[in-house]
């Protein structure tokens, strides 16, 4: 695992695409398209700004939607397939998109997700960092055993009332029970692994999946066994880490 550390969570989101766009291009060239997979959440707003002005051949990169709440309408403002829609997917011409379908034949649509990840790898993940150290929606303690590619999970508390911070839903009792998360055996299969993880309010959850030794309980933990994990964050996201923990990752 590296860890790059930038001054503001807009520096952050910059050096994050830039890094990104680099390892799609790459991965054009050697193969002739590239699997993308994307989280959502107010920490990857600024790196899929940044994102979709770099220069990529957006015509040949595939998307894959990492999690979605189950029964949620996707015209609700916290529907993540609505807010991919926004951010990214009308944007930039892509090759294709697959979303995770969560209202009408779950799994029918789960189904058909794990047949077309499972076609190729995934070349490159971004992948979020809840601040209950969550990756998806894995919550802990996560699965560590599945080897289903998506699954169905149950919010803990810690989780909706994240939600409910960063303005997705007006309380926690709006926040629905249940959601489509791709699992964490699924997430590690990624060739590369790009993490973005701003904010102040994470940076508990940053202390503890880089400090603590690898545990379901911390699902964040499980990215220090992938061989090729870049963490950026902002000093406030850092700023609970041990200095000669950082020093060593840097």
């Amino acid at each position: 695992m590296r860890v790059k550390i930038l001054g503001t969570p807009e520096e952050l989101g910059r050096a994050a695409a830039e890094y990104s766009a680099d390892i799609l291009n790459r991965s054009i060239v050697e193969r002739g398209e590239a699997r993308l997979l994307l989280s959502t959440g107010a920490s990857q707003i600024d790196t899929l700004k940044a994102l979709v002005t770099m220069e990529v051949d957006w015509r040949s990169v595939e998307i894959f939607h990492l999690d979605e709440y189950i029964g949620l309408p996707p015209n609700h403002p916290a529907s993540f397939q609505r807010y991919l829609k926004e951010k990214i997917v009308d944007i930039v011409p892509l090759k294709q998109v697959h979303f995770v379908l969560s209202e009408g034949d779950i799994g029918q649509s789960i189904a058909g997700l794990a047949k077309e990840i499972r076609r190729a790898p995934i070349d490159l993940a971004l992948i979020g960092i809840g601040e209950n150290a969550h990756l998806a929606f894995n919550d802990p303690p996560a699965d560590f055993t599945t080897r289903e590619a998506y699954i169905i999970v149950n919010l803990d508390e810690d989780c909706k009332r994240q939600q409910v911070r960063e303005g997705w839903f007006a309380s926690v009792d709006d926040v629905p029970a249940q959601a489509i998360s791709m699992s964490v055996h699924e997430i590690m299969q990624s060739r590369v692994i790009v993490s973005a993880a701003p904010y102040k309010v994470k940076a508990r959850a940053i202390k503890s999946a880089l400090e603590r030794e690898v545990t379901e309980w911390i699902p964040a933990t499980k990215l220090q066994q992938h061989p090729n994990v870049t963490l950026f964050l902002d000093t406030d996201s850092a700023s609970l880490v041990d200095a000669q923990v950082l020093e060593k990752l840097l």
